[in-house]
């Protein structure tokens, strides 16, 4: 029963991602970690694929309905891939096993990575949350003078945080495209979509040269949920405003980060 609902759960994570391009491996990791008892660190690995796949499908109604913005997503996806696959090759296999031990309280590689994913997810509901961007606002000008530049940065981070923690990077995509690439709400949302697939696959298949054990099965049964939820989100964006669901999207994701964060230092 248990884990039925993390399966119908995962037509949710899909639907979220059709709707707003973004959210997609914050919903992800708590699922397959709560209802799957999969470890963190392999729920990270996991979710670069499921994510990357149901965002794949996503990517191609996309392109179907011609809301990609190829030009800008490659200009930021480029770097952001060249960065998930050096942090997964090389940075991620050299982290430490215990960053720190302080009267026999321990903070292992599994719980700091996790509380990183959980000071993400609060981030990210901060930029759902928030209406307006006094710092975008203040600085407008200098920042459209240096898109490319803030498009190089962007891509840089967003692919550090993929390889870390296999956060797609939706939450910082998505603002980026709407506020400095000048880009329509859907458009954003495709072509967000589009840098997903390309960093969320890139950096599950790089595990494969670590020789990760996977559990094909189980992330093609998951996927598959999620896909069928892309589909329905696609559709439904037709007749929602993924804008007027991120506030309510933003208030959840940050109560299951807080919970994240208290679970883990109690743990």
């Amino acid at each position: 029963m248990i884990e039925l609902i993390g399966f119908l759960l995962a037509t949710i994570v899909g639907i979220t991602l059709g709707l707003v391009g973004s959210g997609g491996s914050i919903l992800t990791v708590p699922i397959l970690i709560s209802f799957f008892q999969i470890a963190p660190e392999t729920a990270f690995d996991y979710s670069l694929f499921i994510v990357g796949s149901a965002s794949l499908i996503g990517t191609i109604k996309a392109f179907i309905n011609k809301i990609i913005d190829f030009r800008i997503g490659l200009s930021f996806g480029i770097t952001s891939i060249i960065s998930v696959y050096l942090t997964r090759i090389f940075l991620v296999p050299n982290l430490p096993d215990v960053l720190f031990r302080i009267r026999g309280f321990q903070l292992s590689k599994e719980n700091y990575l996790l509380l990183l994913f959980a000071l993400l997810m609060i981030l990210a509901s901060v930029t759902m949350i928030k209406k307006n961007n006094y710092l975008v606002d203040r600085n407008e000008n200098w920042l459209l003078a240096n898109k490319r530049l803030i498009f190089l940065l962007a891509g840089i981070i967003t692919g550090l945080i993929t390889g870390l923690v296999g956060a797609g990077g939706g939450f910082i995509i998505i603002p980026i495209l709407f506020l400095i690439g000048r880009l329509p709400m859907n458009k954003a949302v495709g072509t967000s979509l589009m840098i997903i697939t390309m960093n969320s696959l890139i950096g599950f298949f790089s595990n494969l040269q670590l020789k990760i054990a996977i559990n094909w099965y189980f992330i093609f049964s998951f996927a598959s949920f999620t896909i069928i939820g892309i589909l329905i989100g696609t559709y439904l964006s037709r007749f929602i405003d993924g804008q007027k669901l991120k506030k309510i999207f933003g208030w959840f994701v940050m109560l299951l980060g807080l919970y994240i964060i208290i679970s883990s230092l109690i743990n």
